[in-house]
């Protein structure tokens, strides 16, 4: 059956948003979990009657503690747990400061664990479903220079999968590796980009176009939804370790 009681982590923007509104206009019911409570209301209003938000620090214990239980009860339990959020900022691996090293693992991995740990007992009950974004920077592609400190932090989130998947095998835990998606139109287009330093964005670009690390090619962003709307699809008997949605590229 069809996860049909969907918690988005990181919904306020990018592709969390998007796929947490595609995921409520299919009839899902979904709860909206971020830190920006803004941009999380207009995103549970654009979703509709299906879905609701709920402010979540995903890299505080408590605060994801709490607003796991509060989705799980006026969801009446947790059938897939979909953990988005993510940061990603620009900088020479060189200059890369302990903060940002800090703030990276926090969201991109530390993050990911807390809201599962706070869900795991819902998604045992329901013989549930957690997936993760990951990129195809951290296993598919050498890393893009300026973005070290992300491709390590998605390359510790992969094995964070593994671990879990490995402790916890009653779970589903599916690492969802994603290509250039520019997501939706205003808050839930990509906000990847949002805090990068634009002049040393220029330097880099010609880097990663000679590498073939960056094309014109991007995914549809419903073609995106539809993707994950398949592993969520799945039903408790089947297994799916690794999912790549990436663009098609010609030879």
């Amino acid at each position: 059956m069809a996860a049909q009681r969907v918690v988005i982590v990181g919904a306020s923007t990018g592709l969390g948003r998007s796929l947490a509104i595609g995921l409520a206009r299919r009839g899902t019911q979904v709860a909206l979990l971020a830190r920006n409570e803004e941009l999380l209301a207009s995103a549970a209003e654009e979703a509709g009657s299906s879905a609701f938000a709920v402010r979540c620090d995903a890299t505080d214990p408590e605060a994801a503690r709490a607003a796991i239980g509060e989705a799980a009860e006026r969801l009446g339990g947790i059938d897939a747990l979909v953990y988005a959020a993510g940061v990603g900022g620009l900088a020479r691996i060189e200059d890369v400061d302990v903060d940002t090293w800090q703030r990276t693992f926090a969201t991109n991995v530390i993050g990911a664990s807390l809201v599962t740990t706070a869900a795991l007992a819902h998604l045992q009950a329901s013989d549930g479903i957690a997936v993760y974004l990951s990129s195809v920077s951290a296993s598919m592609t050498l890393p893009w220079p300026g973005l070290g400190a992300y491709a390590v932090t998605k390359a510790a989130l992969d094995k964070l999968v593994e671990v879990w998947r490995s402790e916890h095998p009653e779970v589903g835990f599916t690492r969802l590796v994603v290509g250039e998606c520019g997501g939706g139109e205003g808050p839930a287009q990509s906000q990847f980009t949002a805090s990068w330093d634009r002049e040393l964005a220029g330097e880099m670009y010609p880097t990663w176009t000679a590498r073939g690390l960056l094309t014109d090619k991007l995914m549809d962003v419903e073609h995106f939804i539809d993707g994950v709307v398949g592993v969520l699809g799945c039903g408790s008997t089947m297994s799916i370790p690794n999912v790549v949605l990436a663009p098609r590229r010609p030879i």
